[in-house]
């Protein structure tokens, strides 16, 4: 790609960044997105992070991981104590940065050992993870037990969509890399990927680490969007949302979290009204999408802004 198309394409994305951003501020001054709506956002917004974040393990590396509610509670309950021992924003993002290391500390070490594993022994080895920090978080006192903690709201809307393009931007930085690509061969073809050098071993870790730091990152802002977590909010249920995200939208396709996220997150809402049967159409939706789409929504199928207009110029 020649440098003034690649300049024009960062150019075109910026430009849909803000577009986004300053819509949504309009239609908040407009009051067509309540505060109701906003919450619906903000969690749409979390979820996208954490959907991105797994499918980095899952669609990228092909690892299956059914952990993924552990990290997030790390960095649910590092913003949340240092919320409480520091002044609001100073809290946050020291919270912010603390979960971040702590989840890389806790990946690694989960890591090194399981990622040697495959299918369903890999899933059950993160499944006990989850359930471990779970566990302890819920016998600390520093983190008031089973009770959780009481907070108070530091992070509005515009601060997690900050730290979604940023999120975004990371993920899509490491596997556009040569790191992403050793990833996407190991997710392809490990025994052959070895024959050709490649420390499978090694690259599975390391993009084991940055989802589960990405994912650390969308339990603080939880933690920083709404007044209370429990150790109960982080449970294998979690880990099975998240999952369901990422399978929906196609595994391997960051464009198909995204787009999951959202469209679940505006199914959710439309059944707010159904309470008695809501999980029952919620799952008959899902069923439903993964007959005739098993592969989900887009496959592995990413939206790419240059192959868009490269289409478009071929036409013309």
């Amino acid at each position: 790609m020649k440098k003034n198309q690649f300049t024009f394409i960062n150019l075109c994305w910026l430009v849909l960044i803000v577009f986004i951003y300053f819509l949504i501020n309009i239609l908040i001054s407009l009051g067509v997105l309540n505060a109701v709506y906003q919450t619906v956002l903000v969690t749409v917004m979390i979820n996208i992070i954490l959907a991105i974040s797994l499918n980095m393990i899952i669609g990228i590396t092909g690892q299956f991981s059914l952990g993924h509610a552990g990290f997030m509670a790390i960095g649910a309950y590092s913003a949340g104590v240092a919320l409480k021992l520091f002044s609001q924003s100073t809290g946050f993002y020291m919270g912010i940065a603390l979960g971040m290391f702590f989840s890389g500390i806790m990946a690694l070490i989960v890591a090194i050992p399981t990622l040697r594993l495959k299918g369903d022994y890999l899933a059950i080895a993160t499944l006990g993870f989850g359930e471990i920090i779970r566990i302890i978080i819920q016998n600390m006192k520093v983190t008031n037990g089973a009770a959780g903690l009481v907070l108070t709201k530091v992070a509005d809307w515009k601060i997690v969509f900050v730290f979604l393009i940023i999120s975004i931007l990371i993920i899509l930085f490491f596997s556009n890399s040569a790191i992403g690509r050793a990833c996407i061969s190991v997710r392809e073809d490990e025994i052959a990927s070895e024959t050709m050098g490649i420390n499978t071993t090694k690259y599975k870790i390391m993009a084991f680490v940055v989802g589960a730091v990405i994912a650390s990152i969308a339990g603080a802002l939880y933690a920083g969007s709404f007044y209370v977590i429990k150790p109960d909010m982080f449970s294998f249920n979690k880990s099975i949302d998240i999952l369901v995200i990422v399978v929906f939208g196609g595994m391997g396709s960051f464009t198909g979290s995204i787009l999951s996220a959202i469209i679940i997150g505006i199914i959710n809402t439309a059944l707010q009204s159904f309470a008695g049967i809501r999980t029952i159409a919620y799952g008959i939706i899902l069923v439903m999408i993964m007959i005739f789409r098993p592969k989900g929504l887009l496959g592995s199928y990413e939206f790419k802004l240059s192959k868009f207009l490269k289409g478009k110029e071929e036409n013309q």
